[in-house]
């Protein structure tokens, strides 16, 4: 039995929602605003959030926000209109792991939560990987999720430090735009490979010393990026 949150103001919605989700497969527990979501996740284990960018009190994009910078690790999915293009650039860059947009189909929605509930749960089934990486002058913490560089703490976004620490997990080893769109936002999506530009651009500005000869992530011509061996 799999325990998923809904955050949705719309009813009708909600509903839809609570009829197709087969309930010997799903827990689905139910919300209306921003505030009451948070409170929810701090009191109970959720295996998956689905929340709406649009809410009465505060927006979708500062709960996944706020989430992300306390800890929170659950897959969320993102619900979007389509109007909202820069939302849903904004809410991957934030921490979310997967938008779509209304109106949609209920079974594309539902193989979507199947393919972030599986994806958790092999991650669950990984090996344990190093949670501490030191290079040089920058040190990275996975469990606290903090990393510094020449003992100043780095102010970075989850998805910024999940980035940093995949490169710097596989010192030499070139990754494409596309394969880290893949591995760090969990899904192709198409057209959103600047994002990943965006994310690289930021780290260099904040670890770097020099931006024209940068230390610490490297680029492959014609390839993607790597951290230096």
């Amino acid at each position: 039995m799999k325990d998923i949150l809904l955050v949705e103001d719309d009813l009708q919605i909600s509903r839809m929602l609570t009829i197709h989700f087969n309930p010997l497969l799903y827990n689905l527990s139910s919300c209306v605003r921003g505030k009451e979501a948070i409170v929810k996740v701090s009191q109970h284990s959720f295996n998956l959030i689905i929340l709406d960018i649009m809410l009465p009190d505060i927006s979708g994009l500062e709960v996944c926000r706020h989430l992300r910078e306390t800890g929170c690790q659950v897959p969320i999915m993102m619900l979007t209109s389509l109007s909202e293009e820069g939302d849903k650039v904004a809410a991957l860059e934030i921490g979310a792991d997967d938008y779509i947009t209304k109106p949609f189909g209920i079974l594309e929605l539902l193989a979507r939560v199947k393919a972030l509930l599986r994806r958790s749960d092999q991650r669950e089934d990984e090996p344990k990987e190093e949670l501490f990486i030191a290079f040089k002058n920058i040190f990275i913490d996975k469990q606290k999720r903090k990393a510094s560089v020449r003992d100043q703490r780095l102010d970075l976004t989850p998805k910024e430090f999940d980035l940093l620490f995949l490169l710097a997990s596989n010192p030499g080893k070139s990754f494409s735009r596309h394969e880290l769109l893949e591995k760090i936002w969990g899904f192709s999506f198409k057209g959103y490979e600047h994002t990943v530009t965006a994310h690289i651009n930021r780290l260099r500005i904040k670890i770097e010393q020099e931006l024209g000869k940068p230390e610490y992530i490297l680029t492959s011509w014609g390839i993607g990026y790597r951290f230096s061996e």
